[in-house]
Protein backbone atom coordinates (compact mmCIF):
# COMPACT_ATOMS: atom_id res chain seq x y z
CA UNK A 1 0.00 0.00 0.00
CA UNK A 2 1.11 3.55 -0.50
CA UNK A 3 1.02 6.65 1.57
CA UNK A 4 -1.54 7.79 -0.27
CA UNK A 5 -3.97 5.27 0.39
CA UNK A 6 -3.24 4.73 3.82
CA UNK A 7 -6.23 6.84 5.92
CA UNK A 8 -6.42 6.50 8.85
CA UNK A 9 -10.15 6.91 10.75
CA UNK A 10 -10.35 9.25 13.26
CA UNK A 11 -13.44 9.50 15.25
CA UNK A 12 -14.30 12.87 14.85
CA UNK A 13 -17.12 14.32 17.40
CA UNK A 14 -19.30 16.70 15.63
CA UNK A 15 -21.87 16.62 18.16
CA UNK A 16 -22.84 20.33 18.92
CA UNK A 17 -23.91 21.48 22.15
CA UNK A 18 -28.02 21.73 21.87
CA UNK A 19 -29.56 24.79 22.16
CA UNK A 20 -33.09 25.15 23.09
CA UNK A 21 -35.28 25.55 19.96
CA UNK A 22 -38.27 28.07 20.57
CA UNK A 23 -40.96 26.75 18.57
CA UNK A 24 -42.75 29.40 16.24
CA UNK A 25 -47.20 29.42 16.41
CA UNK A 26 -47.65 27.57 13.14
CA UNK A 27 -50.08 30.52 11.39
CA UNK A 28 -53.31 29.45 9.61
CA UNK A 29 -53.49 30.45 6.08
CA UNK A 30 -56.70 31.42 5.05
CA UNK A 31 -58.17 30.45 1.92
CA UNK A 32 -57.75 33.40 -0.46
CA UNK A 33 -61.09 34.27 -1.90
CA UNK A 34 -61.22 36.23 -5.02
CA UNK A 35 -62.22 40.16 -4.94
CA UNK A 36 -65.69 40.38 -6.32
CA UNK A 37 -65.16 42.20 -9.52
CA UNK A 38 -67.72 45.09 -9.73
CA UNK A 39 -69.47 44.93 -13.07
CA UNK A 40 -68.26 47.75 -15.66
CA UNK A 41 -70.60 50.04 -17.23
CA UNK A 42 -70.12 50.39 -20.94
CA UNK A 43 -68.41 53.81 -21.85
CA UNK A 44 -70.65 55.73 -23.52
CA UNK A 45 -68.95 58.73 -24.73
CA UNK A 46 -70.52 61.96 -24.78
CA UNK A 47 -70.37 62.86 -28.47
CA UNK A 48 -72.01 61.60 -31.42
CA UNK A 49 -71.16 58.37 -33.21
CA UNK A 50 -68.01 59.24 -35.80
CA UNK A 51 -70.37 58.35 -38.86
CA UNK A 52 -72.49 61.09 -37.65
CA UNK A 53 -69.88 64.02 -37.13
CA UNK A 54 -68.49 62.96 -40.50
CA UNK A 55 -72.07 62.86 -42.10
CA UNK A 56 -72.61 66.47 -40.93
CA UNK A 57 -69.32 67.69 -41.91
CA UNK A 58 -69.43 66.23 -45.36
CA UNK A 59 -72.92 67.72 -45.48
CA UNK A 60 -71.83 71.92 -44.30
CA UNK A 61 -68.68 71.71 -46.45
CA UNK A 62 -70.58 70.54 -49.50
CA UNK A 63 -66.84 70.08 -51.60
CA UNK A 64 -67.95 68.52 -55.02
CA UNK A 65 -64.68 66.54 -55.06
CA UNK A 66 -65.37 65.13 -51.26
CA UNK A 67 -63.48 66.44 -48.08
CA UNK A 68 -60.49 65.88 -47.12
CA UNK A 69 -59.90 64.23 -43.51
CA UNK A 70 -58.23 67.26 -42.73
CA UNK A 71 -60.83 69.21 -43.55
CA UNK A 72 -63.13 67.01 -41.92
CA UNK A 73 -61.23 66.98 -38.47
CA UNK A 74 -61.45 70.93 -38.18
CA UNK A 75 -64.86 70.91 -38.82
CA UNK A 76 -65.52 68.36 -36.47
CA UNK A 77 -63.07 69.63 -33.81
CA UNK A 78 -64.84 72.99 -34.13
CA UNK A 79 -68.49 71.59 -33.44
CA UNK A 80 -67.62 69.12 -30.86
CA UNK A 81 -64.47 70.28 -29.34
CA UNK A 82 -65.37 69.77 -25.85
CA UNK A 83 -66.11 66.00 -25.72
CA UNK A 84 -63.61 65.16 -28.21
CA UNK A 85 -61.09 62.45 -27.08
CA UNK A 86 -57.55 63.22 -27.50
CA UNK A 87 -56.78 60.89 -29.78
CA UNK A 88 -59.55 61.78 -31.84
CA UNK A 89 -58.04 62.31 -35.27
CA UNK A 90 -56.57 58.96 -35.02
CA UNK A 91 -60.05 57.39 -34.88
CA UNK A 92 -61.15 59.58 -37.25
CA UNK A 93 -58.70 58.28 -39.76
CA UNK A 94 -59.93 54.38 -38.84
CA UNK A 95 -63.43 55.70 -39.09
CA UNK A 96 -62.65 57.19 -42.58
CA UNK A 97 -61.25 53.91 -43.78
CA UNK A 98 -63.71 51.77 -42.04
CA UNK A 99 -66.74 53.80 -43.47
CA UNK A 100 -65.51 53.50 -47.13
CA UNK A 101 -64.48 49.75 -46.79
CA UNK A 102 -68.08 49.39 -46.08
CA UNK A 103 -69.53 51.59 -48.79
CA UNK A 104 -71.04 54.27 -46.39
CA UNK A 105 -68.16 56.81 -48.00
CA UNK A 106 -66.60 57.23 -51.39
CA UNK A 107 -63.00 57.79 -51.85
CA UNK A 108 -61.82 59.84 -54.59
CA UNK A 109 -58.21 59.71 -54.53
CA UNK A 110 -57.40 61.61 -50.48
CA UNK A 111 -61.23 63.00 -50.02
CA UNK A 112 -64.17 61.39 -48.61
CA UNK A 113 -67.63 61.76 -50.14
CA UNK A 114 -71.34 60.23 -48.99
CA UNK A 115 -72.42 57.52 -50.69
CA UNK A 116 -75.72 58.01 -53.06
CA UNK A 117 -77.32 56.20 -50.39
CA UNK A 118 -76.59 57.88 -47.20
CA UNK A 119 -76.81 61.10 -48.72
CA UNK A 120 -80.95 60.55 -49.01
CA UNK A 121 -81.54 58.31 -46.05
CA UNK A 122 -81.90 59.78 -42.88
CA UNK A 123 -79.70 58.65 -40.02
CA UNK A 124 -82.08 57.98 -37.49
CA UNK A 125 -86.19 57.05 -38.80
CA UNK A 126 -88.26 59.46 -37.72
CA UNK A 127 -90.92 57.56 -35.51
CA UNK A 128 -94.73 58.08 -36.33
CA UNK A 129 -96.90 58.79 -33.56
CA UNK A 130 -99.37 55.99 -32.53
CA UNK A 131 -102.48 57.98 -33.13
CA UNK A 132 -102.51 59.32 -36.38
CA UNK A 133 -103.50 55.19 -37.63
CA UNK A 134 -105.63 55.25 -39.78
CA UNK A 135 -108.88 52.57 -40.55
CA UNK A 136 -109.33 51.80 -44.06
CA UNK A 137 -113.61 52.00 -44.38
CA UNK A 138 -114.43 48.08 -45.22
CA UNK A 139 -115.43 48.03 -49.38
CA UNK A 140 -118.10 47.35 -50.58
CA UNK A 141 -119.01 43.28 -52.18
CA UNK A 142 -118.98 43.89 -55.98
CA UNK A 143 -120.86 41.62 -57.38
CA UNK A 144 -118.97 39.67 -60.66
CA UNK A 145 -120.33 40.36 -63.75
CA UNK A 146 -120.89 36.61 -64.36
CA UNK A 147 -123.05 36.03 -61.43
CA UNK A 148 -126.17 38.23 -62.82
CA UNK A 149 -129.43 37.05 -62.48
CA UNK A 150 -131.20 36.54 -66.34
CA UNK A 151 -133.35 38.86 -65.55
CA UNK A 152 -130.72 41.59 -65.20
CA UNK A 153 -129.52 40.35 -68.19
CA UNK A 154 -132.72 40.38 -70.16
CA UNK A 155 -133.36 44.05 -68.85
CA UNK A 156 -130.36 44.83 -70.16
CA UNK A 157 -130.80 43.61 -73.90
CA UNK A 158 -134.07 45.00 -73.83
CA UNK A 159 -132.55 48.69 -73.07
CA UNK A 160 -129.85 48.54 -75.57
CA UNK A 161 -132.42 47.73 -78.46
Amino acid sequence: MSATEEVQNVPVDVTQPEAPVAEKPVKEKKAKVPKEKKPKAPKTASHPPYFEMIKDALLALNEKGGSSPYAIAKFMEEKHKAVLPGNFRKILGLQLKNSAAKGKLIKIKASYKLSEANKIAPTKPAKKPAQTKKRAAPAKAKQPKSIKSPAAKKAKKAAAA
